[in-house]
């Protein structure tokens, strides 16, 4: 696992705002007192989805709050690699899966797109838009080569279609999530090959239980 290292460049101060403190009070009121830093993950989770990463006087709020020593949500921001320790681009954060089925289906020629339009992984471009990074599988391998960008999926894509969704994002568009060649689910290529009857799932071969002899009639439901 490589070495993570919070920002050199950090904040003076962190605050939740007030929306987000509401998420961060419902998930505390989950936990008992006694074991409140179990919401460790879910307040650095929220931390970053309102500033777009996680720094340093975030780390120290959350310790404060789950009242725990602040090298233990250190600990936790910096082992889980979905939490950024430096800053994103406002526009767009793409994570190109690098794995064997993506690489074989393309993956390649994304990461190659990516180092031309953005430059070096793990840093934000000189115009603030963009951040991109090469991950491991995000398990949607049926649906190879993808990437995750902000919170969604994109998918079945091709150096062409990657390329216009970077566009669009860069035009301040929201490109739709999903497949890209128009693929339902994880169907295989040109549709599903099975289970195309619905009368084969859809219970109307099922067999009628007979009612056995002296046998009690159910209670109604309340």
């Amino acid at each position: 696992m490589s070495v993570r290292r919070l920002a050199k460049e950090q904040p003076a101060s962190f605050a939740f705002t007030p929306q987000s403190l509401e998420k961060v009070n419902f998930w505390l009121a989950k936990y008992p007192p006694a074991k409140k830093q179990s919401a460790s993950i879910p307040l650095l989770w929220l931390v970053q989805k309102q500033e777009g990463w996680v720094c340093e006087p975030a780390i120290r709020l959350v310790a404060r709050m789950l009242e725990v020593p602040v090298i233990r949500i250190l600990e936790v921001a910096t082992f889980y690699t979905m939490f950024m320790l430096e800053p994103v681009g406002r526009a767009a954060l793409i994570q190109v899966c690098g794995t064997t089925p993506c690489a074989l289906r393309g993956a390649n020629e994304l990461i190659a797109i990516c180092k031309q339009e953005f430059g070096q992984k793990g840093h934000m471009t000189a115009d603030g838009l963009f951040t991109w990074e090469e991950v491991e599988c995000m398990g949607a391998c049926c649906n190879a080569p993808m990437a995750a960008i902000n919170d969604y999926y994109y998918e079945d894509l091709t150096p062409e279609s990657f390329r216009q969704i970077i566009a669009d994002f860069r035009a301040g568009k929201s490109p739709k999530p999903g497949s890209y060649t128009g693929r339902r689910s994880s169907e295989p290529a040109g549709g599903a090959q099975t289970l195309s009857d619905p009368a084969l799932y859809d219970g109307s071969k099922a067999r009628k239980i007979e009612k056995l002899p002296n046998a009690p009639e159910p209670e109604p439901v309340a």
